[in-house]
């Protein structure tokens, strides 16, 4: 079957699809205002804005701040329709109804191409697809703080939510003073009329609250004043000062603190265990047996009275491990088993245009290679940690995590309860990148505070059980053919890439009544490869999924952000096999995506593409679309005494409306030195089923002192928002193995790059 026939069919399209699909309305995501929690004074108008009595604006918030902004952005659009300062939005967590939960994300896994899909002229079939994920996303409702997608999935709700809320204030102060609506103005959150009469929103909100407003609209884009503008980031201030509440700074009344000790052997479990001398220490209370929660490790927890009382008690634990039934994992092996399946299996085709096989037959030459990325770990710099409480029948946790449903769905399985009878504070984030998107530690805090008898616990992982039970990056390998013609003119690209698929595997964990309903191919595994903007005429992108047995997820790009090292890099191969300049050759192949090569273009602008450099330093670059957004990046590098040296990266970047270009500036640099410290160093290695990195000294971060300056231009644009997060990451390390090779002549195939 073809792609978008079986992906249509696997979703249940036919039937829902034949009556009326074109014409049935989106169920609206307003929300009823008694989903807001009610506080005295405040009014809630809808299911996201309520207002003070002061006249200020409440805004629940249903996506987790972790550095990214997304607070500061959100707030941004609230205070752009409301004609109110920055300042006056107060956030507020949001509930559990699937009006907060992220549509776009469910919608952008669908594996179609960007070029297809992109624009108001889609083939119907992308439309229909689309559609009805759109319609499934609304009434599953999963709310998720992941793939740069908090922007694009509120852009319309909130800023509806907004104008409804100003638009019931405006009609309740028309009807209060007698005058008609279009003669009230609203500027900094105070409603006035030519006659002199004014008044704030708390002044109005409870006559609002009644109010059914009809034709209403959002700003128009030439009457904004605050979305396209810097803005500073409301969570800084707090952070500075250290007000600022992470995980890690939770802190109740009687409070004890835990850590773990899980098995080293990832999947195994633990044969016998003797708690004896830990249990004499002084501050060690408990010594709890932890089951493997939500995918994780099997191992066990100490209680004690301070953290370093857990740590001590947790050393003090005799344990006999043994490893798992389906034996232990090792690299090595997974990498042998992934050649193997490149070689043998045919896999899922993503994308198929033109007849590749013809094209191969008539080739007067052949360019093959073979790419590979290693296992990953996230390493944020907030270990994973929990706080709960068991008590009267009811569970309260606080807890950093990008789901908090699935949260509170772990909470509440481990502990016997309804999930109704779960409470979850989300705090901040000190790093998600796509860990936090998993519960496993939360069973394990929710399961020791159990044993605590309503005394709230805080549980934390060290940083080695962190780097030794994380949900990997998976290691994926590649192989590319290109076919060329006598003139060196490519006429065929193949590409056949092998790796663990992260979908399936996540949903099996965070949504086992959903995975098997939705499980399909994964677009994670082959973006980046079967998504290229370059216009060979025969194209063949297939998939092998496999199962390493390695614990994998989400990590920040996903599949793009060793798939466009593969790409892009063998894009500089065709390149010099075609006599070309690798500015030109891509501008040749993007003569159907003007978008892309307008972002390339600047990017090279920007940087200087072609003129001289220093003395043995060189240029390389690498263009990359992901979330939405397209973006191109210019590395300068050197090598000093051996050691890879990145000077400068230049990055230009297409992401539609831009909401805070500050924000987006920071997101940029964040990512080009998360993208670095994995192209430079990053890599897991899993002997006898035990990681061999334990912290930063074997799995080292770009230091300041290497971190290069970083330059972002952003192309302005009229689109709606697209990701920002994440889409800077891919191409960093392509444009610096395209830089190496220009410098050494030696081409790099492997993460990470080593000279």
């Amino acid at each position: 079957m073809k792609r978008r026939t079986w992906i249509l069919s696997a979703l249940g399209a036919t039937g829902a699809l034949v009556v009326g699909w074109g014409v049935m309305p989106a169920r609206s995501r307003l929300g009823s205002p008694d989903l807001m929690l009610p506080s005295q004074g405040d009014v809630a108008l809808n299911g996201w804005i309520k207002i003070a009595a002061d006249g200020g604006v409440i805004l629940a918030m249903p996506r987790s701040e972790m550095g990214q902004g997304v607070h500061t952005a959100l707030s941004m659009l609230v205070a752009e329709e409301l004609d109110v300062p920055l300042s006056r939005v107060r956030l507020e967590q949001a509930g559990a109804d699937s009006i907060y939960g992220n549509v776009a994300m469910l919608v952008a896994s669908l594996p179609f191409h960007p070029l297809d899909s992109e624009g108001e002229h889609k083939p119907v079939k992308i439309k229909m697809g689309e559609w009805l994920v759109g319609k499934i996303a609304r009434e599953l409702g999963i709310n998720a703080t992941g793939g740069s997608s908090s922007i694009a999935d509120l852009w319309a709700p909130l800023r509806m939510a907004a104008a409804t809320a100003r638009a019931s204030l405006v009609q309740t102060a028309a009807l209060a003073w007698q005058v008609p609506a279009s003669d009230i103005t609203i500027a900094d959150g105070l409603m006035k009329h030519a006659s002199g009469k004014s008044a704030h929103f708390g002044d109005m909100a409870a006559a609002a609250a009644g109010a059914t407003p009809t034709g209403i609209t959002t700003k128009p884009r030439a009457q904004w004043k605050l979305i396209g503008q810097a803005a500073p980031r409301t969570d800084i201030p707090a952070k500075v000062t250290g007000e600022a509440r992470f995980g890690a700074d939770v802190r109740l009344p009687g409070m004890l603190f835990a850590t773990v000790q899980m098995c080293p052997m990832l999947g195994g479990s633990a044969a016998s265990m003797d708690s004896q001398a830990a249990l004499a220490l002084p501050g060690v209370s408990k010594v709890v047996p932890l089951d493997a929660w939500g995918g994780g490790t099997a191992g066990l927890a100490v209680v004690g009275l301070t953290t370093w009382h857990a740590l001590q008690g947790a050393q003090a634990v005799k344990v006999q491990w043994q490893p798992p039934a389906a034996g232990a994992a090792d690299t090595t092996r997974i990498q042998a088993d992934l050649l193997k399946a490149l070689n043998t299996e045919s896999g899922f085709t993503f994308h198929e245009q033109g007849v590749p096989t013809q094209a191969e037959k008539a080739a007067a030459s052949r360019i093959d290679a073979l790419y590979q990325a290693p296992y990953l770990a996230h390493a944020t710099m907030e270990p994973m940690n929990c706080t709960a409480q068991v008590k009267d029948g009811r569970v309260e946790i606080w807890v950093p995590t990008q789901v908090p449903q699935m949260a509170r769905a772990m909470a509440a399985k481990v502990a016997g309860v309804k999930e109704e009878q779960v409470t979850v504070h989300v705090t901040l984030l000190g790093g998600g990148f796509g860990r936090r998107l998993e519960v496993d530690f939360v069973g394990q805090a929710v399961q020791v505070a159990m044993a605590c008898n309503g005394v709230p616990v805080q549980l934390s992982w060290s940083r080695e059980e962190d780097m030794a039970h994380d949900f990997y990056r998976p290691m994926h390998l590649a192989k590319f053919q290109a076919s060329l013609d006598p003139q060196g003119t490519v006429t065929s690209l193949r590409i056949k890439s092998a790796g663990d698929a992260i979908t399936p595997r996540w949903m099996a964990r965070a949504a086992p009544h959903l995975s098997g309903p939705i499980d399909m191919p994964d677009k994670t595994a082959s973006e980046g490869l079967f998504d290229l903007p370059y216009g060979f005429a025969s194209q063949h992108m297939s998939h092998v999924a496999t199962r390493s047995g390695v614990p994998v997820g989400f990590w920040r790009s996903v599949g793009h952000s060793h798939n466009a090292f593969f790409s892009e890099s063998f894009i500089d191969e065709l390149a010099l096999a075609s006599r070309q300049d690798p500015l030109a050759f891509r501008l040749h192949w993007l003569k159907e995506a003007p978008r892309y090569a307008a972002v390339l273009q600047l990017a090279a602008d920007k940087a200087g593409w072609g003129k001289a450099l220093p003395a043995g330093h060189a240029q390389g670059l690498a263009l990359h679309e992901s979330f939405g957004s397209i973006t191109a990046q210019v590395a300068e590098v050197s090598l000093d005494h051996g050691q890879i040296r990145v000077h400068r990266v230049v990055c230009a970047i297409d992401c539609g409306t831009v909401v805070n270009p500050d924000t987006v500036a920071q997101q940029v640099e964040s990512s080009v030195l998360y993208g670095l410290s994995a192209a430079l160093f990053g890599k897991i290695d899993i002997v006898a089923g035990v990681v061999q990195q334990s912290n930063f000294p074997a799995y080292p971060l770009i230091t300041l002192a290497q971190a290069p300056q970083v330059d972002t231009h952003i192309v302005p644009s009229t689109r709606a928002p697209a990701g920002v997060g994440e889409p800077a990451v891919p191409p960093v390390a392509p444009a610096v193995g395209n830089a190496l090779f220009a410098l050494t002549g030696k081409r790099l195939r492997a993460l990470p790059l080593v000279v």
